[in-house]
């Protein structure tokens, strides 16, 4: 049996997820979970984009060390839990090296 057959569409999978997201709690598995922390996380970068007017394309244009993409993994490393690869990745800075030493600025 294929794990989350049940669910459906992947629309009533995120729904489900992000009611968990406010209800996990040690009896949840590691997947469940990094899920819902991934579309935590993903909603702050879609809301910060929103607020400067910026598209995924905005990302790739700007510099690894841009004032306001540090801005925003600052937030992102307060607020989430995900991890500095992952932060790096998502918002087109580099290495979590590169990510690193723009936070310690």
């Amino acid at each position: 049996m294929r794990r989350g057959w049940f669910l459906g569409s992947g629309q009533l999978k995120e729904q489900l997820l992000e009611k968990m997201g406010c209800a996990m709690g040690n009896h949840h598995g590691g997947v469940e979970k990094q899920e819902t922390d991934q579309q935590k996380a993903e909603r702050l970068v879609v809301g910060e984009l929103k607020k400067r007017g910026w598209t995924e394309q905005d990302l790739e244009g700007r510099g690894k060390t841009d004032t306001v993409k540090v801005k925003m993994a600052a937030r992102l490393r307060a607020e989430s839990v995900m991890t500095m690869d992952w932060i790096a990745q998502r918002l087109r800075m580099g290495c979590r090296h590169t990510l690193a030493n723009c936070l310690r600025k």
